[in-house]
């Protein structure tokens, strides 16, 4: 992939030199590295955006199906486990 943009950034000189010490000691570019940092971020938002998005969407669907008189009341599913239980025991 070409490269075509710069990044500046501020940080403070010992994490820089922490950071170069062992970019260099993973004999790797500094800048690679940074690269491979960025994209795992990127992959990691993306992930927790969609993550999200799935929820939002489980929960809705639960919700209507309530609304719609579709639920199990906590007792209900209580019951039904609790049944489970003994017969997986027994």
């Amino acid at each position: 992939m070409p490269k075509a943009a710069v990044f500046t950034m501020k940080l403070e000189s010992d994490l820089r030199a922490e950071f170069m010490a062992a970019a260099g000691a993973s004999h790797r570019p500094a800048s690679q590295v940074v690269r491979e940092l960025m994209r795992e971020f990127v992959q990691r938002e993306r992930d927790r955006h969609d993550h999200d998005a799935f929820l939002h969407h489980k929960v809705e669907a639960a919700r209507a199906s309530v609304h719609k008189g579709q639920g199990r009341s906590n007792e209900a599913v209580e019951a039904d486990f609790a049944a489970r239980r003994v017969r997986l025991t027994d």
